[in-house]
């Protein structure tokens, strides 16, 4: 028999006449030194290798690895847990760069899924062997009904998001479902069992043994970090989130998933904190502020060019997902998803994110991915920084199928330029906090600046200096407005505003005043931006939303100015704000079947949950008709039109509401049911207004394979009823 030596000193001097999967391993070894390290170390991966290299590493396989391992102690699960490793490795790094899995998606995708679920399988294992022993001394953890319970490990970032890359740290929290002692001979406590447990799987995992280590771990995500206890019961986590749990947390518990044990109570617990009910653009500064010292420390730390965190980099892809995930998700719970791309894919279906945008930040995040991936193929090193030395250069071009690094460092460039733009356009990073208004000024407004405003709103000029400004700007009942603005800045609900909502509003104001002047009704056009602002203040989403977005914030103003009905209808649904953002949907002529489906997917969505159901048939309603009357306003319809438009609107919801309503009532009963309703007046001549009623009334057919008709029939119409005048 060959040593291993021998064995790989005949791969690595093949001639052309080797076998195909040979000349893969030559690859191999030509592009990764930590994959040649291997071989020489542990004869039988060879074998392995070129027998098995077309085939993916299957979780299956993983399991039957670690099933057929002599475990019997704790050293013996570690060498079992870190030759597993050994084999996915080599056999995942061989089949990548010699591209083995198909396009470059489909390859990345494999190498984050097979990492992903070697985590994943690799901590299952730990888990039962780890508290099957522990058990034995103390007796087993068990719930107040009696139940077992296990450890719960969470896995955040990448792991949770199954985008691991190949040498990654794996960020954890670990928790258990509540307090008590286990039921043993020698009892502890809950906290105790399972603070061992989680320090001996930390070692099972972390540990640098002979064999190697299988994954890095990292704890500082948990509740006060470093600082913070191990191990948290349920309890204890929901209350650190509720009272003390902060922004950057926020984002990170999007990717935070259950790898380990019950997810049920944790995932409701949670949910929550990260989705919030309302739309919520207070995300954008929150996350531009963490970028933000993200990129201090790679200045401090001189890695700007480190493809994760510098700038153009996949960080900076993740966080334009993520953002709009914070923002929409706990509306739309489709976006509650975790991988990366499938949440760009899900973006441009959505229309939030043109289908170029999604194409340019999809093809960089594959890019930039596979590039991190063949730099830690060199030497296993968590590292994403570009190689210095020619030769170390020269060797990641290969692996990337480049003929020279120039080649390839053109292409990155390309890619981190394009991310760059992107991520500058979603979080307005060159933005000040006074932001430049591209409009014209009615007067002469030369020496008027949005600082000159400012200290018109604080109070800080003489009445009669802000009185002539304001009248320069195109105010004619000067003294009324200053007036109002003081009544406004001195007004309680201003003066009890949180700090950061006081800045934005601050930051609004005088592009409110220098906007509305741009209107001939300059004095209303700004006490009913008043009104609004005053209803909406006490949500800092909204105040958020005006500050992210002038564009909006500049057809607010123009609404507000042409209608008394919408200005009010705005301040009692401030909701609608959102609709502002995308001008091509506000002012397209609507599709009602599309509508239809759209409404009647997130009914279902939220089955189980009515008063979820209607808040949704509510503000779809609302969206709609706002929708209308902005097109209205501009002269795109017609008295005709815009009747149809709001007929076709209450013909929409009045069958898409019977259909879920008959559903939650009898879910038992496939059938449609022999129910119809029947308009009269303005709905039944299709000449709704914006206001109008509906007159309805509503028959049912008699059908025998129906007991008690008339009952269930009177039910279900007391229900349509509640459902509407609620």
């Amino acid at each position: 028999m060959k040593k291993p030596t021998q064995t790989l000193a005949t791969v690595s001097n093949l001639s052309h006449q080797a076998s195909s999967a040979e000349q893969f391993v030559v690859r191999t070894i030509a592009c990764s030194p930590f994959a040649e390290r291997l071989l020489y170390q542990h004869a039988d991966l060879l074998a392995d290798l070129l027998q098995n290299v077309t085939k993916p590493y299957l979780l299956n396989e993983m399991q039957l690895f670690l099933q057929s391992a002599p475990i019997l102690d704790e050293a013996s699960l570690k060498k079992a847990l870190r030759k597993l490793r050994q084999a996915v490795m080599l056999r995942l790094m061989t089949r990548d760069l010699n591209q083995l899995a198909g396009d470059s998606c489909a390859a990345l995708n494999e190498v984050m899924q097979t990492i992903t679920q070697l985590a994943e399988v690799t901590l299952q294992c730990a888990v039962d062997y780890l508290s099957t022993w522990q058990a034995a001394l103390y007796g087993q953890p068990v719930d107040s009904q009696g139940n077992m319970q296990q450890l719960i490990v969470i896995g955040m970032g990448k792991l949770g998001g199954a985008e691991l890359n190949v040498s990654s740290d794996i960020d954890l929290i670990f928790a258990y479902h509540e307090e008590g002692e286990t039921s043993g001979q020698k009892p502890v406590s809950h906290q105790e069992f399972f603070t061992r447990l989680a320090k001996k799987l930390i070692a099972a995992i972390d540990e640098v043994t002979l064999d190697g280590f299988v994954f890095r771990v990292d704890m500082r995500l948990r509740p006060y970090g470093g600082e913070g206890v191990l191990v948290s019961s349920l309890d204890a986590l929901e209350d650190y989130y509720q009272n003390n749990g902060r922004e950057w947390e926020r984002y990170a518990w999007i990717k935070g998933r259950v790898v380990v044990g019950d997810s049920t109570k944790l995932n409701q617990l949670l949910k929550p904190f990260v989705f919030r009910k309302y739309l919520d653009f207070g995300a954008f500064a929150s996350m531009r502020d963490l970028k933000t010292q993200i990129q201090r420390d790679v200045v401090l730390n001189k890695s700007a060019d480190n493809i994760k965190l510098g700038r153009g980099g996949i960080r900076e892809i993740e966080f334009i997902a993520q953002v709009f995930q914070l923002i929409r998700g706990g509306q739309d719970s489709s976006l509650q998803i975790k991988p990366t791309l499938s949440v760009l894919k899900l973006l441009k279906q959505k229309g939030i994110m043109s289908t170029q945008t999604e194409h340019a930040l999809s093809q960089a995040y594959v890019f930039l991915r596979h590039l991190e991936h063949r730099l830690m193929y060199v030497d296993d090193l968590q590292t994403q920084d570009l190689p210095k030395s020619e030769a170390a250069k020269q060797r990641i071009a290969q692996a990337m199928n480049f003929t020279d690094w120039a080649s390839l460092y053109h292409q990155l460039e390309h890619h981190q330029q394009l991310v760059q733009t992107q991520f500058d356009a979603v979080f307005q990073t060159t933005q000040t906090t006074m932001p430049t208004l591209d409009y014209p000024i009615i007067g002469d407004t030369a020496s008027i600046t949005p600082n000159t405003v400012q200290s018109v709103w604080q109070g800080l000029l003489d009445q009669k200096i802000a009185e002539q400004i304001l009248q320069t700007l195109g105010y004619t009942t000067v003294a009324e407005s200053l007036q109002r603005l003081s009544h406004l800045r001195t007004s309680a609900k201003y003066q009890q505003l949180p700090t950061l909502s006081r800045q934005r509003f601050d930051s609004l104001m005088p592009a409110v005043v220098m906007l509305a002047a741009n209107h001939d009704n300059a004095d209303i056009t700004l006490l009913r931006m008043i009104n609004l602002l005053e209803s909406i203040c006490r949500r800092a989403s909204y105040l958020a939303l005006l500050a992210e977005y002038p564009t909006a914030l500049r057809l607010v103003i123009k609404l507000m100015s042409a209608s008394p009905w919408l200005a009010n209808y705005l301040a009692q649904h401030p909701i609608l704000l959102d609709e502002l953002l995308d001008t091509n949907s506000l002012y397209a002529p609507p599709n009602f079947v599309e509508m239809q489906v759209d409404l009647l997917h997130k009914l279902n969505e939220a089955s189980g949950d009515v008063e979820r159901q209607m808040d949704l048939t509510r503000h779809f309603k609302h969206a709609a008709t706002f929708r209308f009357a902005a097109q209205d306003l501009i002269g795109e319809l017609s008295v005709e039109t815009l009747s149809d438009y709001l007929s076709q609107l209450a013909d929409l919801i009045l069958q898409t509401s019977l259909q879920v309503i008959w559903q939650n009532l009898y879910p038992q009963q496939a059938a449609n049911p022999s129910f119809a309703i029947i308009g009269y007046g303005k709905l039944g001549g299709m000449e709704l207004g914006y206001a109008s009623d509906l007159d309805i009334i509503f028959l049912y057919e008699d059908k025998p394979t129906l007991e008690n008709n008339a009952e269930i029939y009177a039910r279900l119409a007391q229900r349509i009823n509640h459902w509407f005048n609620s």
